[in-house]
């Protein structure tokens, strides 16, 4: 293979070679591929989205369901063993806090922080969080630490 030779891999360029709209001649001259008449013909037209020619669109006929709550509280979630790892790692100490927890880039400031008790923990550590699973709370006591919900 030489520089005189190379093409680019085939049905990688695409090339529109009839130029709509430049006169009868070309073939594709006075309407320009678009039609006699109608929103489709004219500039400017965009069609809404789900629109289906002026059928009922599915959006609509199917029926509404369900209820979101306004007052959902969502929690980003932390596994012990994220904490193990942290401990193992000597990023934390003796306590742990949402505080330490955004300065590592675990969690996020802007949503509160439960602990989950996936994994195994094995350090006593002093864990600070918005919120606790039931055996999250069991696994960290009788790991010999404690807890505190802020």
């Amino acid at each position: 293979m030489e520089l005189h030779n190379l093409k680019p891999a085939k049905g990688s360029v695409k090339s529109n070679s009839t130029r709509k709209g430049r006169g009868e001649a070309s073939g594709s001259g006075g309407t320009a591929g678009r039609g006699h008449k109608g929103a489709k013909s004219r500039s400017g037209y965009s069609r809404k989205i789900g629109f289906e020619g002026g059928q009922m669109p599915l959006q609509r006929r199917l029926p509404k369901y369900g209820f979101t709550n306004p007052n959902r509280i969502e929690y980003q979630t932390v596994n012990i063993s994220k904490l193990q790892e942290l401990v193992d790692n000597k990023k934390v100490e003796d306590k742990v806090s949402v505080e330490d927890l955004i300065n590592l880039g675990v969690v996020n400031k802007n949503m509160p922080v439960k602990i989950l008790a996936d994994g195994e923990l094995k350090a006593n550590i002093e864990v600070k969080a918005n919120k606790f699973s039931k055996s999250a709370e069991k696994a960290i006591l009788a790991a010999g630490g404690k807890i505190e919900i802020i």
